[in-house]
């Protein structure tokens, strides 16, 4: 037979056993859930800017190698022309962007060379006969990115 006792003793631990369970939660409440997605979102964010600012730094050395490409070709042709014709033919001379020749004359239809333009500058030196100073510049968008000089004798 069960005394009186053991009765209290049994419904003692049963309350307790019962609020053990519902104070024990097996999974994450709403706040917690919400705090863990604005951690993850900051730290995925710091993780992915170095990426994007990588990506410009990337786009823009691309720019400046066919900019100086563009102007290292330009200054080869007026290298190579006869001493008497640079003065006249070069310049003042302009490619607009979109322009840009290659050595032959033949416009660049590379979507990479549709915002370049490029121009020279040559004159004699102090009004000396012999000797030319040449410059070249090369544009993207308008903003100078290269800019060569060379001193040319006959």
């Amino acid at each position: 037979m069960v005394s009186p006792f053991d009765l209290l003793l049994l419904t003692i631990s049963l309350r307790t056993m019962n609020y053990e369970l519902r104070t024990k939660s097996r999974g994450f409440t709403l706040a917690e859930a919400m705090m863990a997605i604005v951690v993850l979102g900051i730290a995925a964010s710091g993780v992915l800017l170095p990426f994007t600012s990588g990506a410009k730094v990337r786009a823009e050395g691309m720019r400046r190698t066919l900019g100086a490409k563009l102007a290292g070709d330009l200054m080869e042709q007026i290298i190579n022309a006869d001493f008497e014709d640079i003065v006249n033919n070069y310049d003042g001379c302009s490619e607009g962007e979109g322009q840009v020749e290659d050595c032959s004359g033949t416009v660049f239809t590379d979507s990479n060379y549709a915002r370049f333009s490029r121009g020279a500058s040559c004159q004699y030196d102090a009004g000396q006969p012999f000797f030319i100073i040449a410059t070249v510049w090369v544009k993207y968008n308008g903003n100078e990115i290269v800019s060569l000089s060379r001193l040319i004798s006959r």
